[in-house]
């Protein structure tokens, strides 16, 4: 005959609600390619001054044409897109400024620039304090960012 004791009867509950929980957690990430879980906010994962580390468009790598910008976003929503570019001896600097926010239920990163050539929305497909994955909305462009 088995006897099942109160000290058994809690641990397996334990272990059946921490099994559960974990199954969860993994099942459910925010974006498309993770992470699952972050103890920062997505304002604080947001907030860094990123650069281009690899770009796509419609998965040809198209990093050569993008690795010259820095975006910078604060806390506040304050943003800044940077340029250098090169051609021949003479370098050209593009700047603008303007704000960031998260759309669509915090799935959407949305830029509102000055230049307004530079406002974009894009689809967040991965956000870690390291990096950010973002895809064009309604577009084909792919950009993998880094802090700078």
């Amino acid at each position: 005959m088995l006897f099942i004791t109160p000290t058994m009867r809690n641990t397996t509950i334990t272990l059946l609600l921490a099994f559960t929980g974990t199954i969860a957690l993994s099942s459910c990430s925010k974006y498309e390619d993770g992470p699952a879980i972050s103890l920062r906010s997505k304002t604080e994962r947001l907030s860094n001054n990123w650069q281009v580390e690899k770009a796509y468009d419609n998965g040809s790598d198209v990093t050569s044409s993008f690795d010259q910008y820095r975006l910078e976003m604060l806390s506040g929503g304050s943003a800044a897109l940077a340029a250098l570019y090169s051609i021949g001896d003479l370098n050209f600097e593009f700047e603008t400024t303007g704000t960031w926010e998260l759309v669509n239920s915090n799935e959407d990163l949305r830029l509102d620039l000055e230049n307004d050539a530079a406002d974009r929305t894009y689809e967040i497909l991965r956000l870690k304090e390291d990096e950010l994955w973002v895809r064009e909305k309604g577009g084909s462009l792919e950009l993998h960012l880094e802090p700078a």
